[in-house]
């Protein structure tokens, strides 16, 4: 009898351990699910409801985008966020698919080849509208953004020399630059970002249009030191942008693209539609600002930037002021 009571109580024993490990593996689990869910949630925080405008890292970006941020702050009355100095397309371009800022300003040149991954059209094909479609399409598809109208200017890639080679030399175009250099033994020392040597628009389809040789391998640096470069002739040509400040302050030429190579990169905002949607203020101001900068009107605050060392929230200030904005 003793030992049916000992095997009675041991069984109850039993199966009270059974009952609670049971509770503790569920009590563990819905811990672990707890957690879970509180990870993916911090993960994935909601969107801030402040509009950020990013810009590459390169004074033009920065004084297109700080253009955008007073235009929208003007017309929303919102403070906007400024994420600028984006090293590059790339990181522009992850940024703005990933919700980190709501727009930017691209080149639909760019956009096209470094961005979208699609070949230069034909030379006949490579007009300003076709192009435009071509990308607005691309971006409506793939990203659920909006290419606005463009801001009214082109900044093509530009083969920029000194003036006193343009003029001792003769040239005027790329081309002319084929037949002479500065040192006609090493030929032309070059000078390029980093973006233009591997871009399908960029250095080899340049050098295989025109036959252009260079002495060696490019110089390779930043966008701002190109110039300097070039001022303190350790370059003879660079790889620049047409509407680059120092072009006009320092003398230097731009060589006309004759056979007609770079597509055409017209200055466009882009812009989430999910950002359009929940802040309408957005396409107001992309409107206002539509066709509003010409060429020399950014080379200009380009230039106050970089060789006046003026704060670029006060050129574009002054630049809205002067268009009644």
């Amino acid at each position: 009898m003793i030992e049916a009571n000992r095997g009675s109580r041991g069984i109850e024993r039993i199966k009270r351990w059974w009952i609670d490990a049971f509770v503790c593996v569920a009590q563990l689990g819905f811990v672990l699910v707890f957690l879970c869910l509180c990870g993916l949630t911090a993960c994935a925080p909601p969107r801030s409801s402040r509009i950020t405008i990013g810009a590459k890292n390169f004074t033009e970006q920065v004084v297109l985008g700080e253009l955008l941020a007073q235009e929208i702050e003007a017309v929303t009355g919102e403070s906007v966020d400024r994420r600028f100095y984006l090293a590059g397309s790339y990181l522009c371009q992850q940024a703005l698919v990933s919700g980190r800022i709501d727009g930017y300003v691209e080149y639909t040149g760019t956009a096209l080849t470094a961005i979208l991954k699609q070949p230069l059209p034909p030379v006949g094909q490579r007009d300003a509208a076709t192009v435009f479609r071509r990308v607005s399409d691309l971006y409506a598809s793939r990203y659920q953004v909006r290419v606005e109208p463009g801001l009214g200017f082109e900044d093509t890639f530009a083969m920029v020399v000194r003036g006193e080679d343009a003029r001792r030399l003769g040239l005027k175009t790329i081309s002319d630059a084929v037949k002479v250099s500065p040192d006609p033994e090493k030929g032309w020392r070059l000078g390029v970002g980093y973006e233009f040597e591997s871009r399908p628009d960029g250095l080899r389809g340049l050098e295989a249009t025109y036959g252009l040789k260079f002495a060696g391998d490019p110089r390779t640096m930043d966008l701002g030191l190109l110039y300097r470069a070039l001022e303190s002739q350790q370059v003879d040509m660079v790889a620049g942008n047409s509407t680059d400040g120092p072009i006009r302050s320092l003398g230097f030429v731009v060589l006309a693209d004759d056979k007609h190579y770079f597509p055409p990169y017209e200055a466009v905002p882009l812009m989430r539609e999910d950002s359009l949607k929940r802040h309408p203020g957005i396409q107001v101001a992309m409107d206002r600002l539509a066709g509003k900068v010409s060429a020399i009107e950014v080379q200009g605050m380009n230039d106050a930037v970089d060789a006046q060392h003026r704060a670029v929230g006060d050129v574009v200030r002054e630049f809205r002021k002067s268009k009644g904005l």
